[in-house]
């Protein structure tokens, strides 16, 4: 009975958030509540939410204040001027903007907003690639996989939900494959090398010399003589949560106050820079409590151990042993079929307990699914809008957007993959 008001459960948040029928705050809260009246768990419904709400409560304020810092640091100009030199370095070569290109849009996605980077990198770049003669699919291509790539990071969405599901430390998930994540950008470089390449020999003999095209007019919210603080900040901020000196959401939390202050130190300024990047975090943050939630009466119920004591009986034990190697290679194009919090609220949870049914780490299936999952997936799934944004800015159509990139956001997962293989974090 646990088993099948469990699978009920999932199938029914997959259902109403793909198609929209509700939101993904009121089905995460409000489904498993029901479920959990149906298995007779009534009295203890407010223990079990209590329990998820406080394990899924560092990651939600880490989110909440990760969007607040990188914001600030966005609105106060401190990747200007990296953007201007990078441009100026690349001059005319389409090889040189190709690569600058991927630079600047994994330095713009440290704040998790594919929006944002979008917005900011697709206008800087559209003009130049125009003058170049440089097709403007490229740039979109190029945009999507330095943006899906960056997107593992540990205050990204999708790692925030699979730590946030498999209710462990973000840093106990991201951490150990932070040498294959390197190696997904490193194969995001040689990517933008071949393409600019590919460029380069198709506009020879017409390429024309070029003026970088950097708005110059003053922003009133720039702080060009805090820039190397900044960048400071954020090295320290980065570089604190690798090696776990403090809890992300308490470096975060520093971090933030200690940019705003810095940044804006005036009261009223404050306020208002807090409200412009509010909506975003506060968005993110009351799905991920509602996980919460969701989380916490699945698995106070037992309806996720019954539904993977079920699987365990119909799942050959090599493939069950295989999970985690499955889970990699499906990732990337489970983007184009689900959202990703009703795959990492609803599916993951159920793949990783059934792997420690099979006596592996529901960790490495974690580890795999962001591999590619809403991560090198996003910027081509048609369930983001980000999506949409990008082929909008760039004037691209979707269609010709998916042909170009998919199978390169496919190839940098499992390279991401490959090289988790070899270092023995994913379990074969």
């Amino acid at each position: 009975m646990l088993a099948f008001l469990g699978l009920f459960t999932i199938v029914l948040l997959l259902f109403l958030v793909i198609t929209k029928r509700a939101s993904p705050v009121i089905a995460l809260t409000l489904i498993p509540i029901f479920t959990g009246i149906l298995a007779g768990k009534f009295t203890e419904l407010p223990a079990m939410i209590g329990e998820g709400l406080l394990t899924i409560a560092p990651t939600g304020v880490m989110f909440v204040f990760a969007i607040l810092f990188f914001g600030i640091l966005l609105d106060a100009g401190t990747f200007q001027p990296i953007i201007a030199k990078l441009l100026k370095i690349a001059g005319n070569d389409p090889i040189k903007i190709a690569l600058a290109t991927a630079i600047l849009s994994m330095m713009i996605h440290l704040d998790g907003s594919g929006a944002v980077t979008f917005l900011v990198v697709v206008p800087a770049l559209v003009p130049i690639y125009d003058q170049l003669g440089m097709k403007r699919i490229t740039l979109a291509c190029i945009v999507a996989l330095s943006a899906g790539t960056m997107n593992i990071l540990p205050w990204g969405g999708p790692t925030i939900r699979a730590a946030s599901a498999l209710n462990v430390p973000v840093t106990e998930l991201f951490n150990p494959i932070l040498i294959p994540f390197f190696a997904g950008l490193l194969t995001v470089l040689l990517i933008a090398y071949w393409l600019g390449k590919k460029e380069k020999n198709r506009l020879l003999g017409i390429v024309v010399d070029l003026a970088p095209q950097i708005d110059s007019s003053i922003n009133p919210l720039h702080r060009p003589r805090l820039f190397w603080i900044n960048l400071l900040l954020i090295f320290a901020a980065i570089t604190s949560i690798i090696l776990a000196w403090a809890p992300p959401h308490v470096v975060f939390m520093i971090a933030f106050a200690l940019a705003l202050l810095l940044n804006f130190p005036q009261v009223e300024e404050q306020k208002k820079r807090i409200d412009a990047h509010a909506k975003e975090a506060m968005l993110m943050a009351s799905i991920l409590f509602a996980a919460g939630c969701f989380t916490g009466i699945l698995k106070g119920s037992g309806m996720m151990e019954a539904m993977a004591g079920t699987v365990e009986t119909f799942l050959p034990e090599q493939m069950g042993r295989q999970l985690p190697l499955l889970t990699g290679l499906i990732a990337m194009p489970a983007s184009l079929l689900f959202d990703p919090d009703s795959f990492y609220f609803g599916i993951l949870p159920l793949l990783s307990s059934t792997a420690e049914h099979f006596g592996v780490s529901g960790l490495e299936v974690g580890q795999a699914a962001i591999m590619g999952q809403m991560t090198t997936g996003f910027p081509v799934s048609p369930l983001t809008g980000s999506t949409f944004l990008l082929v909008g800015l760039a004037g691209v159509d979707l269609g010709d957007h998916q042909k170009k990139t998919i199978p390169l956001a496919f190839l940098v997962t499992l390279v991401i993959l490959f090289v988790s293989v070899l270092m023995g974090i994913i379990s074969v």
